[in-house]
């Protein structure tokens, strides 16, 4: 994998900034950012609701973080469009999404946000939840993205059930891709990363990986790829292999009965290690 070349000011090899976290789902946002460190990242700035910002600084020792205006229910409000954009402007690649919460001023946010951000993105969890509502907002978007859906995300957004996405994973995430111009992760067993003409079906990984927070750590794993100079599908595809491999590693070690998503997290650099 190309390094970056060595930036003092952004760190060794880039800067991710993570939109994500509300009450009761910050586990989601301090996984993502985490990942995005052990994939490589120089620097991780992590945005939050205000109220949360001195939890999150006392759990996450190597992430920024970023107080940002919420709505009275602890998630992000309409009043955190402008910081959020500023930051997202001195960051290399961005992480939408991760426990960012259903809250209705937090989903108008995220549509009226991702028209106007000017870096590689990563769209994830809540933000396409927030987006299934809209989505022809997407092809608004202005810059190379990755889209991060599990089956019941990618049902919402293309209004097809569930059991029509397991059985048609390949065709669904390329018709999806062509449609919005995005790359396409569509996570399960067989990741399919689906993107400018290509297609590719991931072998790592195992069955104790469909656990809690396993996405968020996908995400960030990617976003740290993107923030290092990779092209949107090499990050995703590269992505997804590390991610599985560490789930791989993981359970090699402590089985997959009891594998949780801070075992993945954990394995990322060994994994990294392993695919060079």
């Amino acid at each position: 994998m190309k390094k970056r070349k060595r930036d003092s000011h952004k760190g060794d090899y880039g800067h991710v900034f993570v939109v994500g976290g509300s009450v009761g789902l910050t586990g989601a946002a301090a996984l993502a950012s985490n990942a995005s460190l052990r994939a490589g990242a120089g620097l991780v700035t992590l945005g939050v609701p205000a109220s949360l910002n001195l939890a999150m600084e006392r759990k996450l020792t190597e992430v920024m973080t970023c107080p940002l205006p919420e709505t009275r229910k602890g998630s992000l409000s309409l009043k955190a469009k402008k910081e959020i954009l500023k930051r997202a402007d001195g960051a290399d690649a961005v992480v939408l999404g991760p426990g960012l919460s259903q809250n209705p001023e937090t989903k108008r946010l995220v549509r009226q946000i991702v028209t106007r951000i000017k870096k590689v993105m990563v769209i994830d969890a809540d933000a396409l939840n927030a987006i299934s509502d809209d989505v022809p907002v997407l092809k608004k978007v202005k810059v190379s993205y990755v889209v991060t859906p599990h089956p019941g995300e990618m049902s919402r957004l293309v209004k097809k059930s569930t059991a029509y996405i397991k059985k048609n994973r390949i065709a669904v995430a390329k018709k999806f891709s062509n449609n919005y111009n995005a790359v396409v992760v569509l996570k399960g067993a067989g990741t399919v990363v689906a993107g400018q003409g290509k297609t590719y079906v991931n072998k790592t990984g195992n069955p104790g990986m469909a656990t809690a927070g396993s996405g968020d750590v996908l995400a960030g794993v990617i976003a740290g790829f993107l923030a290092q100079g990779l092209k949107v599908f090499e990050a995703a595809r590269l992505g997804v292999y590390v991610h599985g491999l560490a789930g791989d590693l993981a359970a090699k070690e402590k089985g997959e009965a009891g594998l949780i998503a801070g075992d993945i997290l954990e394995n990322i650099p060994y994994a990294i290690k392993q695919a060079k």
